[in-house]
């Protein structure tokens, strides 16, 4: 099986794990049971208390239930603000996520290019990664916030516990960021750049490039010099040739002696 092949099939695997994960976040929004508890004031009669980031409920036994929805927006904690604007992002960004990676993928053939449409790729990748760990954070916060209360003694108000939702939240949130997570990684191989040593160098050029001569020379006379007259050149050489030649028969000759 060629390699593009599995990448597809790889990339239809992720979008349908994040897809399914993000319903599973939307679904917890419009859910009453983030928080639930359970009073019994008369033997027959047993009230139950749940509540979710937008309004507050109330059921007993009998069948009547009520909900009402906070009275003002002002008044609510910021922790509520804060879990209300981080439970909308991973749901937006959930979408665009989605758009992106159905664009991008090599089954769709809807972009340009392998390369562009892994860039577009990677950025689906990214965004249900901020999805996935918006809706972690949410719930994270609400269920640390629904423990702290519960366990402190100090706490005289009405306690309450773990919903349903919550735990649906985790399980949606956790299937994007490992979808989000395949992608990105995938994709960006592809797509983005690669700075490894293994691509193709530029060419040395002539006034760059080391002969034997100049790279057996030290590091501070492994600079070359134009030197114009070429008569020091011959000089040099003539000299070096007497100095072989001397050495070799071991005796020393002067100029005085040929005169």
């Amino acid at each position: 099986m060629k390699h593009r092949t599995v990448v597809m099939y790889m990339e239809i695997g992720c979008f349908v794990s994040c897809l399914c994960g993000w319903i599973l976040v939307c679904s917890t929004l419009p859910t009453e049971y983030w928080t639930f508890s359970e009073v019994g004031s008369i033997v027959l009669t047993t009230s139950n208390y749940y509540s979710n980031l937008w309004k507050d409920c109330i059921s007993d036994t009998t069948g009547v239930s009520d909900c009402k929805d906070y009275p003002s927006l002002l008044a609510l904690p910021v922790f509520l603000h804060a879990c209300r604007a981080l439970a909308v992002c991973a749901v937006i960004t959930g979408f665009f996520g989605g758009v992106l990676t159905l664009i991008g993928m090599k089954c769709t053939k809807i972009g340009g290019s392998e390369i562009a449409n892994a860039r577009v790729t990677f950025a689906g990748g990214i965004t249900y990664l901020v999805s996935g760990f918006c809706g972690m954070i949410t719930y994270s916060w609400w269920a640390n916030r629904v423990i702290t209360e519960f366990v402190d003694p100090n706490f005289r108000a009405q306690k309450f516990e773990l919903g349903a939702a919550v735990f649906i939240g985790w399980g949606g949130s956790l299937l994007l960021i490992s979808g989000g997570t395949v992608l990105s990684s995938f994709a960006g191989k592809e797509g983005l750049p690669s700075s490894s040593p293994d691509r193709p160098r530029r060419p040395v050029s002539y006034a760059t490039a080391r002969t034997k001569r100049t790279y057996m020379m030290p590091a501070s006379a492994s600079r070359v010099t134009l030197v114009p007259p070429l008569f020091y050149e011959g000089r040099r050489s003539r000299a070096t040739r007497a100095t072989t030649r001397t050495g070799r028969t071991g005796r020393t000759f002067s100029r005085d002696s040929f005169v």
